[in-house]
């Protein structure tokens, strides 16, 4: 047995003004795409370990990922997925670890292309995805998949399992099992990114209600919400349902997708995110810092790299020194100009340095400048570290030259690449404790709260006009089909 089993992950913000080029992937190929999935928490990993299982043989064309960013280049689109495609024929079941909200330069439809690529090159043999919760679903990628599964998590922290699922779906149809088949339920709605948290509120309730079906024998139900910054024709919420090729069984995943699909458009306005104005979440931030022992977490989700940020811009820390807020610890801030600027001057010495402001967000009508900072360079580093968990647990991280740089009033940590705050370490690999701070302010919309809200006294979401902003209003969709709630009263 023959399994081609591959990874290829992009969410694509088409407002990003951060480029996305091969290099942006990092690609391993054959072997050493395999070694370097082996024993991660991701769906590959959950693919080879069921391959595994079965004594199959492995082909691992490539494994590929690159943060939230611009669309994909044409380029580097084209040579991914040729090297997928290129593996399928001769292969007895495919399974790709994808995401589901690719757009490249070439493609409006990242992964659809792709799967009907794969389907078009191995006729008749099963395919399975495993897709990220924020998957923009299309009707080419449901018409060229045989099962499908979504993350349920968001932060997301099921992505192994959900590669789990979708090869116990799958594999045993190579044996004369069951047959399955993939159903789907697009909305006209587009949610906010903060609204789709399975914490609580609609979004998890329509989870809730999807591992119920499951429960109750349907072989797989995700809710996708979609991911809105993506000038496409739908980046919407959708249901999709693997359903058992029967009378019984597409009248099970019919029934399911129908009722869930109601019960999320009945919820609409709880998938909309209402930002309130920057100085009253600053001013909330300060009423709860008052006698508290550990930091308020300010998280701007207007620059948030995971969605596509460019992590540079500085209002929501402006805005804080405006209303006189002290005791501030920053990142990581990508600025490599500046990087480079505090490496030349050396730790210990004193700097004056225009930093931020400096990615153009000309796409939304934004202008930004430069702001122009004094203070001491502390230390440097090289800016690695590894996630001690739970989210990408063991994973090594590489943030560029790294540099903290302290004001006085505020700790900044300044690095040459967008990063996420995933954990304690973005600080730590420049010898600071952002837990001494009296508000912590990370460029973050959800990733950093399994590490971080633990360790506060509170958290404010701070919004800023910026390329991940919740202001729908900022952004001039042109290719999204009317009418689409919120955009539009229906």
């Amino acid at each position: 047995m023959k399994l081609l089993i591959a990874r290829l992950n992009h969410e694509t913000n088409t407002f990003s003004p951060v480029p996305t080029p091969l290099a942006a992937f990092a690609p391993t190929y054959g072997d050493e795409a395999r070694q370097a999935q082996q024993g991660m928490r991701t769906a590959m990993a959950a693919f080879l370990d069921a391959a595994q299982a079965r004594g199959a043989e492995c082909v691992t064309p490539v494994s590929a990922t690159a943060n939230p960013s611009g669309p994909v280049q044409a380029e580097a689109y084209t040579q991914l997925c040729d090297r997928i495609v290129a593996a399928a024929p001769g292969c007895d079941a495919i399974l790709l670890d994808l995401h589901g909200a690719m757009v490249a330069e070439n493609s409006a439809d990242g992964e659809g292309d792709l799967l009907a690529r794969v389907r078009s090159a191995a006729p008749g043999v099963p395919i399975g995805v495993a897709l990220d919760l924020h998957g923009n679903i299309t009707a080419r990628m449901v018409g060229n998949a045989d099962v499908m599964v979504g993350f349920k998590t968001y932060p997301h922290i099921d992505m192994y399992e959900t590669g789990a699922h979708v090869a116990r779906l799958l594999l045993p149809m190579l044996d004369g099992g069951l047959r399955y088949g993939v159903r789907w339920r697009p909305l006209p709605l587009m949610s906010h990114t903060l609204r789709s948290t399975t914490l609580g509120g609609a979004m998890a309730q329509a989870v809730g209600t999807a591992k119920a079906l499951e429960a109750q024998g349907l072989p797989a139900m995700t809710v996708f919400a979609g991911f809105s910054l993506a000038d496409i024709a739908a980046p919407c919420v959708s249901v999709v349902a693997t359903v058992r090729l029967d009378a019984e069984g597409e009248a099970q995943g019919q029934q399911a997708l129908d009722d869930l699909a109601g019960q999320i458009w009945d919820q609409r306005q709880q998938f909309v995110y209402d930002s309130e104005p920057l100085a009253e979440s600053l001013q909330r931030a300060q009423a709860m810092a008052q006698g508290a022992t550990r930091p308020v977490l300010l998280l701007d989700h207007g620059d948030n790299c995971m969605s596509g940020g460019s992590c540079d811009t500085l209002d929501v820390l402006q805005a804080a020194w405006a209303q006189g807020l002290s005791g501030i610890t920053v990142g990581p801030l990508c600025d490599p100009e500046a990087v480079a600027a505090l490496i030349a001057a050396g730790e210990g010495a004193e700097v004056s340095v225009a930093l931020g402001n400096k990615v153009s967000l000309a796409g939304l009508g934004l202008l930004k400048t430069p702001v122009a900072v004094q203070g001491r360079v502390r230390a440097i580093s090289d800016g690695s570290y590894t996630v001690s968990g739970p989210i990408y647990t063991g994973q090594r991280c590489h943030m560029g030259r790294t540099v903290w740089l302290d004001t006085g009033s505020t700790q900044i940590v300044v690095t040459e690449t967008p990063h996420e705050p995933w954990d304690l370490g973005v600080f730590s690999c420049v010898g600071l404790d952002p837990l001494q701070a009296r508000f912590l302010l990370l460029k973050s919309r959800m990733y950093c709260r399994p590490v971080f809200v633990p360790l506060s006294a509170g958290l404010v979401e701070c919004d800023s006009p910026g390329v991940t902003s919740s202001d729908f209003s900022l952004f001039p969709f042109r290719h999204v089909t009317r009418p689409v709630f919120p955009l539009d009263a229906i």
